[in-house]
Protein backbone atom coordinates (compact mmCIF):
# COMPACT_ATOMS: atom_id res chain seq x y z
CA UNK A 1 0.00 0.00 0.00
CA UNK A 2 1.69 3.31 -1.13
CA UNK A 3 0.62 6.45 0.51
CA UNK A 4 -1.21 9.19 -1.86
CA UNK A 5 -0.50 12.74 -2.85
CA UNK A 6 -3.51 13.76 -1.58
CA UNK A 7 -4.32 15.68 1.75
CA UNK A 8 -7.77 15.56 3.26
CA UNK A 9 -8.69 18.50 4.86
CA UNK A 10 -7.92 17.29 8.26
CA UNK A 11 -4.36 17.30 7.04
CA UNK A 12 -2.81 13.96 6.70
CA UNK A 13 -2.49 11.92 3.90
CA UNK A 14 -4.93 8.90 2.99
CA UNK A 15 -3.93 5.42 2.35
CA UNK A 16 -4.90 3.45 -0.46
CA UNK A 17 -4.23 1.71 -3.52
CA UNK A 18 -3.12 2.72 -6.82
CA UNK A 19 -4.92 1.42 -9.50
CA UNK A 20 -2.25 -0.02 -11.31
CA UNK A 21 -1.69 -1.96 -8.21
CA UNK A 22 -5.62 -3.25 -8.25
CA UNK A 23 -5.04 -3.88 -12.17
CA UNK A 24 -1.82 -6.27 -11.52
CA UNK A 25 -3.77 -8.05 -8.27
CA UNK A 26 -6.70 -8.88 -10.69
CA UNK A 27 -4.46 -9.99 -13.55
CA UNK A 28 -2.93 -12.79 -11.32
CA UNK A 29 -6.37 -13.66 -9.92
CA UNK A 30 -6.96 -14.63 -13.52
CA UNK A 31 -3.97 -16.26 -14.13
CA UNK A 32 -4.75 -18.71 -10.81
CA UNK A 33 -8.28 -19.04 -12.76
CA UNK A 34 -7.04 -19.83 -16.51
CA UNK A 35 -4.40 -22.37 -14.43
CA UNK A 36 -7.21 -24.26 -12.30
CA UNK A 37 -9.96 -24.10 -14.35
CA UNK A 38 -8.63 -27.29 -17.21
CA UNK A 39 -8.65 -29.13 -13.35
CA UNK A 40 -11.89 -28.03 -12.54
CA UNK A 41 -13.47 -29.79 -15.75
CA UNK A 42 -12.72 -33.05 -14.92
CA UNK A 43 -14.66 -32.90 -11.77
CA UNK A 44 -17.58 -31.29 -13.71
CA UNK A 45 -17.48 -33.85 -16.40
CA UNK A 46 -18.18 -36.50 -13.15
CA UNK A 47 -20.89 -34.82 -11.40
CA UNK A 48 -22.88 -34.62 -15.14
CA UNK A 49 -21.95 -38.34 -15.28
CA UNK A 50 -23.33 -39.11 -12.13
CA UNK A 51 -27.13 -38.06 -13.27
CA UNK A 52 -26.96 -40.21 -15.83
CA UNK A 53 -26.01 -43.33 -13.51
CA UNK A 54 -28.78 -42.16 -11.41
CA UNK A 55 -31.19 -41.84 -13.56
CA UNK A 56 -30.41 -45.81 -15.48
CA UNK A 57 -30.52 -46.87 -11.66
CA UNK A 58 -33.79 -45.12 -11.20
CA UNK A 59 -35.00 -47.03 -14.28
CA UNK A 60 -33.31 -50.25 -13.16
CA UNK A 61 -35.98 -49.68 -10.46
CA UNK A 62 -39.01 -48.99 -12.07
CA UNK A 63 -38.50 -52.08 -14.31
CA UNK A 64 -37.82 -54.31 -11.42
CA UNK A 65 -40.77 -53.08 -9.49
CA UNK A 66 -42.53 -53.80 -13.63
CA UNK A 67 -41.50 -57.04 -13.63
CA UNK A 68 -42.43 -58.39 -10.20
CA UNK A 69 -45.80 -56.66 -11.15
CA UNK A 70 -46.36 -57.99 -14.40
CA UNK A 71 -44.09 -60.79 -14.98
CA UNK A 72 -42.19 -58.86 -17.62
CA UNK A 73 -40.21 -55.93 -18.67
CA UNK A 74 -41.66 -52.71 -19.40
CA UNK A 75 -41.46 -51.96 -23.22
CA UNK A 76 -40.81 -48.22 -22.53
CA UNK A 77 -40.00 -45.50 -19.88
CA UNK A 78 -43.84 -44.51 -19.97
CA UNK A 79 -44.83 -48.33 -19.50
CA UNK A 80 -42.62 -48.22 -16.26
CA UNK A 81 -44.04 -44.80 -15.20
CA UNK A 82 -40.63 -43.30 -16.06
CA UNK A 83 -40.73 -38.89 -16.47
CA UNK A 84 -37.74 -37.72 -18.71
CA UNK A 85 -36.85 -34.16 -17.50
CA UNK A 86 -36.46 -31.62 -20.14
CA UNK A 87 -32.95 -31.94 -21.77
CA UNK A 88 -31.27 -28.85 -21.73
CA UNK A 89 -31.07 -28.83 -25.61
CA UNK A 90 -35.07 -28.44 -25.11
CA UNK A 91 -34.97 -25.70 -22.43
CA UNK A 92 -34.66 -27.89 -18.95
CA UNK A 93 -32.29 -29.35 -17.31
CA UNK A 94 -31.22 -32.72 -17.98
CA UNK A 95 -28.06 -33.22 -19.38
CA UNK A 96 -28.67 -36.95 -20.76
CA UNK A 97 -31.39 -38.36 -22.57
CA UNK A 98 -32.76 -41.63 -21.62
CA UNK A 99 -33.99 -44.49 -23.69
CA UNK A 100 -35.13 -48.13 -23.17
CA UNK A 101 -34.49 -51.11 -25.66
CA UNK A 102 -36.17 -54.93 -24.70
CA UNK A 103 -33.65 -57.47 -25.71
CA UNK A 104 -34.70 -60.96 -26.31
CA UNK A 105 -33.93 -61.89 -21.92
CA UNK A 106 -34.06 -58.33 -20.55
CA UNK A 107 -33.80 -54.97 -21.44
CA UNK A 108 -30.67 -52.17 -21.76
CA UNK A 109 -31.93 -48.66 -20.80
CA UNK A 110 -29.22 -45.66 -22.42
CA UNK A 111 -28.40 -42.13 -21.38
CA UNK A 112 -27.14 -40.30 -24.00
CA UNK A 113 -25.55 -36.73 -23.21
CA UNK A 114 -27.36 -33.96 -25.73
CA UNK A 115 -24.10 -32.20 -25.02
CA UNK A 116 -20.63 -32.48 -25.81
CA UNK A 117 -18.86 -31.93 -22.88
CA UNK A 118 -15.62 -31.60 -23.97
CA UNK A 119 -16.48 -30.74 -27.53
CA UNK A 120 -14.56 -33.43 -29.15
CA UNK A 121 -17.43 -34.35 -31.14
CA UNK A 122 -17.80 -37.51 -28.24
CA UNK A 123 -21.32 -37.42 -26.63
CA UNK A 124 -20.87 -39.48 -23.47
CA UNK A 125 -23.15 -42.71 -23.32
CA UNK A 126 -23.76 -44.68 -20.36
CA UNK A 127 -25.85 -47.97 -20.07
CA UNK A 128 -27.77 -50.44 -17.54
CA UNK A 129 -29.28 -53.97 -18.25
CA UNK A 130 -31.74 -55.86 -16.17
CA UNK A 131 -28.66 -57.44 -13.99
CA UNK A 132 -27.83 -53.74 -13.27
CA UNK A 133 -24.59 -53.52 -15.19
CA UNK A 134 -23.77 -50.25 -15.28
CA UNK A 135 -21.61 -48.99 -18.20
CA UNK A 136 -20.10 -45.89 -19.81
CA UNK A 137 -19.85 -47.19 -23.69
CA UNK A 138 -18.57 -43.75 -24.87
CA UNK A 139 -16.45 -41.86 -22.48
CA UNK A 140 -17.15 -37.90 -23.14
Amino acid sequence: MKKGNHQSKLGYRLKGFTLTEILIVLLIIGILILIALPDQTSVINKAKAKEAQLQLRHVHTLQKSYFYEHGKYGESLKDIGFQQVPTVSDGGSANYQISLELEKDGYKAYAVSVVDFDRDGAYNTWTIDQDLNLIEEIQD
